[in-house]
């Protein structure tokens, strides 16, 4: 039985999904449908987490709109987020950057990742 959800998961794969880590600013690219049309809608914002692995895997961004933080979680491969690209890497150093949502203003930024 194993054998055959992981076949079926294997086939729901994207076979493009760019190298992203926690403390990265990128962009989401998702569909979003209003009636009888379909747009693309741009999410920018720092991610959060990565959570989960395979068809599972999700990763959270949170954005300041307007002074007001907003997180989004999104499968990362689902038909509805069309792609992330990548803005700029995020030095940090741990695995969940929840201490950020206390924050407001500079010190809710990440330091950028000189290589």
């Amino acid at each position: 039985m194993n054998e055959i959800i992981k076949g079926i998961e294997s086939e729901q794969l994207k076979k493009e999904v760019p190298q992203f880590r926690v403390g990265d600013t990128v962009k989401v690219y998702a569909k979003v449908i209003e009636g009888t049309r379909e747009r693309i809608q741009v999410f920018e914002g720092t991610v959060l987490k990565r959570q989960n692995g395979g068809v599972r895997e999700t990763f959270t961004v949170r954005k300041n709109s307007n002074g007001i933080g907003v997180e989004k979680t999104w499968p990362l491969h689902s038909p509805i987020v069309d792609r992330v690209e990548v803005v700029r890497h995020g030095k940090v150093r741990r695995a969940k950057l929840n201490y950020l949502r206390g924050r407001v203003g500079k010190r809710a930024k990440v330091k950028e990742l000189v290589k």
